[in-house]
């Protein structure tokens, strides 16, 4: 009995000593600008780890899956030694979603999805949010989500935060690597998501040529954006999976370094649920700790990870 009892002990110090997760981290503390102190920060750490990613959970812009999409997320990327922060930014909500409140009123709508983003990765890269400033810094977002892990690939020379505080940002706004899964990408008809359409842009600048043309990513894409890995699934029913081609063309015509996974099934929204998608999606996670290792190899975590064992039948396509 004591020795099971001193085997529970050590795990749970073992345990302790690997992961730190912290308190949720009001990113504007008590900004009432735009309803700012929706925008929560929430860290999963892991010691000793010198890679880490914001992630940004999918929605349509409107609400976030945390759950599978966010905590589930951190948590298997903690299993690979990677720390993680679930960012729940702003989004239009439940009620302006169905009464089509954005006629009468703002309502939360861009710029203030990004400029939540850039502010967790502000406050990550200055050592401010529960751990110490890591080597290097990624966003990975799904579906909605996955838009506005790129905007922070395209926009970072945008101070978004500073047009809301008045005050510069201090730290670098530009991610060392994005990862976007199953992302929207384009604003423009036919391949719009146009749920998250109007979600990021509002019941009136939709019909905006002009706004859709400027969040229509494949239109963005710059010479010098980080690093991307890039996936989806060809039966997507919710997102075009055209989505993710019209990115995969962009990056590869601009010359960024990009991995683009495709899996002929999988749909949308499986996350880092095991019970969803199908047996080859599944293994996404080891494939993205794989390209990072490549990405990285100087870093210690880097140098270590391993090469999953696919057989050239099971890799999707790239």
């Amino acid at each position: 009995m004591i020795f099971f009892l001193r085997a529970a002990f050590l795990a749970a110090a073992l345990l302790t000593a690997l992961h730190l997760n912290a308190q949720p981290i009001s990113i504007w503390g008590e900004g009432k600008r735009h309803h700012a102190r929706q925008a929560i920060l929430r860290p999963y750490i892991c010691r000793g780890s010198d890679i880490s990613v914001i992630v940004c959970p999918g929605g349509s812009y409107y609400w976030l899956d945390i759950d599978n999409e966010g905590k589930l997320v951190a948590e298997r990327l903690n299993e690979k030694g990677i720390s993680a922060y679930v960012l729940s930014y702003r989004v239009g909500g439940i009620t302006p979603f169905i009464f089509h409140r954005g006629l009468v009123f703002r309502g939360k709508r861009h710029p203030d999805m990004i400029a939540d983003l850039q502010r967790a990765i502000s406050l990550v890269r200055s050592g401010a949010a529960g751990a110490p400033a890591p080597e290097k810094l990624g966003v990975m977002g799904f579906s909605a989500g996955g838009h506005l892990a790129m905007c922070s690939a395209c926009f970072y020379d945008t101070d978004f935060p500073q047009m809301q505080t008045g005050e510069p940002s201090r730290e670098s706004l530009k991610p060392d690597f994005v990862a976007a899964v199953y992302p929207v990408v384009t604003m423009e008809d036919p391949y719009a998501h146009r749920r998250s359409r109007r979600g990021l842009l509002g019941d009136i600048r939709m019909y905006s040529g002009k706004m859709r043309d400027s969040l229509s990513l494949e239109k963005k894409v710059r010479d010098d954006s980080p690093p991307v890995f890039l996936l989806n699934a060809d039966d997507d029913q919710v997102v075009d999976p055209r989505n993710s081609a019209l990115l995969d063309s962009a990056l590869t015509a601009r010359g960024v370094p990009h991995e683009y996974l495709r899996f002929e099934t999988g749909g949308h929204g499986f996350g880092a649920d095991e019970s969803r998608g199908s047996a080859r999606t599944r293994g996404w996670m080891q494939l993205f700790v794989d390209w990072l290792g490549r990405l990285f190899p100087e870093l210690p975590s880097g140098s270590g990870i391993k090469e999953n064992d696919w057989t050239a039948e099971s890799r999707p396509k790239r």
